[in-house]
């Protein structure tokens, strides 16, 4: 460095310097030591940020500003000497400082902006002085050692009421920052964005019930938390609220929230048991994503909507029944609940979203009820079939496909391990893919399937629709379809036989990419040529003329 130096682990900042630069030593893991002159007055943007190794620092009383990220991921720092001069500790400017075990906030200090101390581990104790008149969002969030939170009584602005070991916004009664001490009193009325998020020592909290509102993440990641009982008079609960609660087992929601917001509880494996009051009409997206110890799940007569990924990776719910109240299923909404074994789509369900019910392996029964008028599983196909169009959107292991249905669509038996064998008949006109990173595909994964035929009624095949059945054997392609598209088959690693008919116009290159075991591709009689202008030259010797097909006598 042209202006800074380190000398045996000792960073010098020369003499008569107003302003460490942004990055001055960053990533400086060698760095141990720093004196820091009494001529600067501001440290900028991630000066010493990632100095894994910096142990002390020494800052003069010029300086009046630590800016953001000054200090971010300096892990072996263990404590920090802050100057009567600061005003202002900038955004994640101590984040992942994960040594610091205290840390004495001075009386000059007006603003702590948000997530300033984030991470900070061996934190054990705060006190906020009573300059303090502004602090961040999570500006202490992600600790587990945090036992004590103390606020100045002669603070203006924030208070610790009655000892509660928290930080409360005075004039609104909103809690901003709490530990796995805090005692919520009961004149809070809003536990705000990431209040408690990341605190791991949290194993119970008792709600009061003046709350009304439980914001964004106030909860997040507290994977020690194990029950909460939130009261009637909660309103919102807001997303992430409790995504990440590992550790929680139940919740009851009370009849006063009417929506469950995005990722609400995602991911909160241990959830065994939830009860949704007849008050809700939304599951939002994400809101119960991988809660892997879901069993059960009642949804009362009042939900209008299950959002996108609502219950994705609910791989312990077992069956599902929806109410007359839901109009829409919106995409991937149960995708990869790996345990469901039936369905029941009632009469008022009008949109049901790609994916909805992708990768449910143990599926075994679907049923729409016979009254819905968009939807139906005539003669009882285990199937979901678009009734205006004969689509069929979604399909299980037990699938019948009736011989009026037209089109199979993406998706629609996509990682259905479980499906040994499947009859298209010759109403299908069309199975449908993707083109795209993924190829996704109709039968995509269906590691089950063994052989297929598909009927010389199908036109078009989509790319990647066969791609992943890792247990095809032969195919027959009978029909004039206008394209093989692109890695139909990829994926296929046990495919010896592929029958083509007579009219498949083109085959594009990767139709059958590496495919090593594919032993017999046959062709009609004379076709050989035809097929050797549309196939890798690599794949010739595999070509095998079928016999002529005998005339029948008058």
């Amino acid at each position: 460095m042209a202006k800074y130096e380190i000398k045996d682990g000792v960073g010098i900042i020369p003499d008569g310097t107003t302003v460490i630069e942004k990055d001055a030593f960053e990533g400086c893991a060698d760095l141990t030591n720093v004196v820091i002159p009494n001529s600067v007055t501001e440290i900028r943007w991630g000066a010493f940020k990632g100095c894994t190794g910096l142990i002390n620092v020494i800052i003069p009383d010029s300086v009046t500003e630590i800016g953001s990220l000054s200090f971010f991921g300096c892990t072996g720092l263990r404590s920090i000497a802050l100057p009567d001069s600061v005003i202002e500790i900038g955004e994640r400017a101590f984040d992942g400082c994960t040594g610091l075990t205290s840390i004495a906030i001075p009386d000059s200090v007006k603003v702590i902006e948000r997530q300033a101390f984030k991470g900070c581990t061996g934190l054990t104790s705060i006190v906020i002085p009573d300059s303090v008149t502004e602090i961040g969002r999570g500006a202490f969030s992600s600790y587990t050692s945090l036992t004590s939170i103390v606020v100045s009584r002669g603070n203006k602005v924030y208070d610790s009421r009655n000892g509660c070991n928290a930080i409360i916004e005075t004039a609104t009664n909103t809690l901003i920052a709490g530990c796995k001490n805090t005692v919520i009193p009961n004149s809070v009325t809003r536990i705000n964005d990431d209040t408690f998020r990341g605190c791991k020592g949290l194993t119970s909290v008792v709600i009061p019930d003046s709350v009304t509102i439980i914001a964004q993440s106030a909860f997040e990641d507290c994977t020690g938390l194990i029950s909460i009982v939130i009261p009637d008079s909660v309103t919102e609960i807001e997303p992430n609220s409790f995504r990440g609660c590992k550790g929680l087992t139940s919740v009851v929601i009370p009849d006063s929230v009417t929506i469950i917001a995005q990722s609400a509880f995602e991911d909160c494996t241990g959830l065994t048991s939830i009860v949704i009051p007849i008050s809700v009409t939304k599951v939002a997206y994400n809101a119960f994503r991988d809660c892997a110890g879901l069993t059960s799940i009642n949804i009362p007569d009042s939900v209008t909507l299950i959002g996108e990924s609502a219950f994705n990776g609910c791989t312990g719910l077992k069956s599902i029944v929806f109410p007359d109240s839901v109009t829409e299923i919106e995409s991937n909404a149960f995708c990869g609940c790996t345990g469901l074994k039936s369905i029941i789509i009632s009469d008022s369900v009008m949109k049901i979203g790609d994916g909805a019910f992708l990768n449910c392996t143990s599926l075994t029964s679907i049923v729409v009820s016979d009254s819905n008028k968009v939807y139906d599983s005539r003669n009882g196909c285990n199937a979901i079939i678009v009734k205006a169009t004969n689509e069929l959107i979604f399909g299980c292991r037990n699938t019948v496909i009736p011989d009026s249905v037209t089109v199979i669509k993406n998706h629609a038996f996509e990682g259905c391990a479980g499906l040994r064998s499947i009859i298209i008949p010759n109403s299908v006109t069309t199975i449908e893919g993707e083109r795209g990173l993924d190829f996704i595909g109709a039968f995509q994964g269906c590691t089950g399937l063994t052989s297929i035929v598909i009927p010389d009624s199908v036109t078009e095949i989509g790319g990647g629709v066969f791609r992943g059945c890792s247990g095809l054997k032969s195919v027959s392609i009978l029909g004039p379809v206008k394209k093989l598209e692109y890695n139909v088959f990829a994926g296929c690693t046990a495919l010896e036989t592929v029958t083509f008919g007579a009219g498949i116009k083109k085959i594009e290159e990767t139709a059958f990419s590496g495919r090593k075991e594919l032993k017999v591709i046959n062709v009609p009689a004379k076709k050989a040529d035809y097929y050797k202008k549309r196939l890798p030259e690599k794949l010739y010797p595999l070509i095998v003329e079928l016999p002529a097909e005998k005339k029948a006598k008058k």
